[in-house]
């Protein structure tokens, strides 16, 4: 710990802020909300001309972001643990992988460095259950749908979830990879997603989770036709309990 630091920890003084890591460009047009998100609350909590002290890694999503195959989240898996590592001796106290899909490798990631990653399922999962939802459809890309990385840990917070739509996951994807991770936003996507939603709240569930951290691109969170926990959001805003030591 460099000496200013000790100094104001010593002097007790209320504004000193943690130092966080992203591990972002997955894809950019994601990491670019954590930025705002993360920024907007300090704001709010510091005021005046505060704002978040980051350490942001910027990786090329077309070397990992598509992976499918063991051997490719076998890389991915080495590619994130080195940019952890990487954050760490930079000095943040601790990581968020700013998407949903790349906590696939989380464990892997987190056995490499000596500092916390943030996880973004246990974060929504905590905000679930706080509010009391116990059932919920997850909506995410292929793998976050499919797998157990993610259901699991939701499920360990209480919350029954609707089986996977492969039609659903599967246009998701489409959407994802060919649009919004490269800035692009489509009226057909955003009137794909308020109908599939609109769906959904016909099924038995309290509420949707956006476990995909580019898809409040095209849906509206605070207008719809059920509660929408977005990860995105409850991720960063995870981040910023830890900036501000809360």
């Amino acid at each position: 710990m460099d000496k200013p630091v000790r100094l104001r920890r010593r002097m007790g003084i209320s504004g000193f802020m943690k130092k966080l890591g992203l591990i972002g460009g997955l894809s950019w047009t994601s990491t670019a909300r954590y930025y705002q998100i993360i920024n907007q609350a300090v704001y709010r909590a510091r005021g005046g001309q505060h704002s978040a002290p980051l350490l942001i890694e910027s990786l090329d999503f077309a070397d990992i972001g598509r992976s499918t195959t063991p051997d490719e989240w076998a890389h991915a898996a080495d590619v994130l643990t080195a940019s952890a590592r990487r954050l760490e001796q930079g000095g943040a106290a601790a990581l968020l992988i700013c998407a949903n899909s790349m906590h696939r490798v989380y464990d892997e990631v987190q056995a490499g460095v000596d500092i916390p990653i943030v996880n973004i399922a246990e974060a929504v999962g905590r905000k679930m259950q706080a509010d009391g939802i116990e059932k919920a459809a997850l909506i995410g890309t292929r793998n976050v749908m499919t797998e157990k990385f993610y259901r699991q840990r939701l499920v360990a917070h209480g919350i029954s979830l609707l089986p996977p739509d492969m039609e659903l996951a599967d246009r998701i994807d489409r959407i994802v990879y060919d649009e919004l991770t490269i800035g692009k936003v489509s009226r057909e996507s955003e009137r794909y997603m308020k109908s599939e939603l609109t769906d959904i709240a016909k099924e038995n569930v309290q509420a949707a989770i956006l476990a995909c951290t580019e898809l409040e691109m095209i849906v509206d969170v605070k207008a719809n036709v059920l509660p929408i926990y977005d990860g995105t959001s409850i991720h960063a805003r995870a981040g910023v309990d830890v900036i501000l030591g809360d």
